[in-house]
């Protein structure tokens, strides 16, 4: 049951946090649930971190949809700044209205540049929705792939998620209402500034074991029959024990799954394995490994690990 409080909807138990995204098709191990339900509780920035493909921008897009809130997305990259996550001026219409001005004749230069630094000539960036109302409440902010700015963008994202504003030099601050629900996600390339990390609860969001991985597979690929299913997690999960440059994450399991499905494959064999690598391995020198004889010796291997 989703409970609203303070203006900000809550999970009544940690129940509730893995019931209803697990109706989003996101199943949530418990430590994972009981950091959510602390992070809405509290009004606290959840810090993510694991390899890529756990599941970790997936959480965030269950949890706005088991809440019934706006997802807001930040994808981070090398170079992000301050005024890309926030906002900028349309130049283009800026200019039309400059040319229309000019072109009646008899402009006010100081009242024109006080009509085109308004909010009607403002492009809202990810940080500067997240600080506005939404329909339904606060927003989820997904902040996605910190790890991939640059430590000046961390210093600026710190002082926004203190106090939940943002300053538009020509219109002054701008204050969210209610803080938006704030999802930080990190492959860990690099290591994030520990000041940021002290104002978010964190939780490293790791490699499913065998039961887990093969509920998130009925869940997203329930057309797969059982053999199969349980024939392709532990291939994958013995496969990420091998020495690869990028392990296959859950959502390589996922998609090698419909691809099996998509040629009607049945189980597994080294044919069809070798044939669908790209599924799973994105590097050709991953590939080039488990190509062969070796790609036999996992099956194998995984048919014996196989649970009664």
């Amino acid at each position: 049951m989703v409970a609203a409080k303070g203006g900000l909807a809550m999970f009544d138990t940690i129940d509730d946090v893995q019931t209803a995204l697990a109706a989003e098709n996101y199943i949530c191990p418990r430590a994972l649930a009981t950091i959510v339900f602390l992070a809405l509780k509290l009004g606290r920035p959840l810090f993510l971190e694991g390899e890529a493909g756990t599941g970790k921008t997936e959480l965030a897009k269950a949890l706005s949809a088991a809440l019934g809130r706006r997802l807001i997305r930040l994808q981070c990259y090398e170079g992000l700044d301050a005024a890309s996550a926030v906002y900028e001026w349309n130049f283009a219409e800026q200019m039309i209205a400059i040319r229309t001005a000019e072109a009646s004749g008899g402009t006010d230069r100081n009242a024109l540049k006080a009509e085109l630094f308004t909010e009607e000539y403002l492009i809202e960036r990810p940080l500067l929705q997240a600080m506005r109302p939404q329909p339904g409440g606060a927003p989820v902010l997904l902040i996605d792939e910190l790890d991939r700015t640059d430590a000046p963008f961390e210093a600026f994202l710190l002082e926004a998620l203190s106090d939940f504003q943002v300053t538009i030099p020509e219109l002054g601050t701008i204050k969210a209402p209610t803080p938006p629900i704030v999802i930080l996600t990190s492959n860990r390339t690099r290591e994030v500034h520990d000041a940021l990390k002290r104002r978010c609860l964190y939780h490293w969001v790791d490699y499913p074991d065998f039961d887990r991985e093969l509920d998130i597979l009925h869940a997203r690929a329930p057309e797969a029959a059982e053999t199969l299913s349980r024939e392709v997690v532990a291939f994958v999960q013995r496969l990420r024990t091998e020495d690869l440059f990028k392990k296959p994450g859950v959502a390589e399991t996922i998609d090698w799954a419909k691809c099996l499905l998509a040629l009607d494959v049945i189980d597994l064999s080294p044919a069809v394995i070798a044939d669908t690598l790209g599924a799973i391995l994105k590097y050709q020198d991953d590939i080039q490994k488990i190509e062969g004889s070796k790609a036999k010796q996992i099956l194998d291997d995984a048919r014996a690990a196989l649970p009664l």
